[in-house]
């Protein structure tokens, strides 16, 4: 698996049960599961592994309000050149990046008794 790969893989586990934020909460976990594996990754990284999968139908960005009607379908990626600090456009897992992200394939870590991620031996 290439490192492309590896961050769509984290992107997806990120997105996998709640709606997220790239800047408020995407890019730390995915920053913290690379740093895990000796790999650097910034912002750029993550907004193009979003955009690699909003295009093939694995994952859907939505802007999410406070008050009704609470959400709002996106089509494609939305621009994100600037940090948010109004959290409003978030992404969510579809039932195809589901069906990839517990398919199995390519998670590069195992656990300790605890719980903890670590690096899976090669």
């Amino acid at each position: 698996m290439d490192r492309d790969e590896l961050i769509r893989l984290f992107v997806l586990d990120a997105i996998c049960d709640h709606y997220e934020n790239v800047d408020q909460m995407i890019l730390g976990d995915v920053t913290a599961h690379c740093s895990k594996l000796g790999m650097a990754v910034d912002r750029s990284d993550v907004v193009k592994a979003l955009a690699e999968l909003v295009e093939s139908g694995m994952a859907k960005a939505y802007l999410l309000f406070g008050t009704e009607p609470f959400r709002q379908d996106l089509e494609g990626m939305p621009p994100l050149d600037v940090i948010e600090t109004e959290f409003k456009t978030y992404f969510y897992i579809t039932k195809r990046g589901m069906d990839r992200q517990f398919s199995d394939d390519g998670w590069p870590f195992d656990y300790d008794e605890d719980g903890n991620p670590l690096p899976r031996d090669t």
